[in-house]
């Protein structure tokens, strides 16, 4: 009934900002095959939608640089289209969780 109550108020909330011209957009970066986060990810891409939200779904192979995935995170922070990106977890274990990582991408 929570989750249930949370969407509806999203989705009132997204309505209210489109009337002003803006739809929020959420990116999702998932980098390599999990089947747990491909799953999650597209419950995440289906809520959006329900929501009204703008959503970008980007999959990676597990290949993927860090240098590479820092360059897309700046990339989409650089979209005005974009307003929240996520980075699915896990990630490769090449791709750190560093302190320096959160700042390079906060930036």
């Amino acid at each position: 009934a929570i989750a249930r109550q949370l969407r509806a108020d999203v989705a009132r909330r997204t309505a209210a900002l489109k009337t002003k011209g803006i739809t929020p957009g959420l990116a999702v970066i998932l980098v390599g095959e999990d089947p747990a986060s491909q799953v999650y990810v597209g419950k995440k891409v289906q809520a959006c939608a329900e929501a009204g939200l703008h959503s970008v779904l980007e999959k990676y192979d597990a290949t993927l640089s860090e240098a590479d995935l820092l360059a897309r995170v700046q990339a989409l922070n650089s979209d005005p289209s974009i307003h929240g990106i996520l980075v699915q977890l896990p990630r490769s274990a090449h791709i750190v969780q560093s302190r320096s990582m959160r700042r390079e991408t906060a930036e």
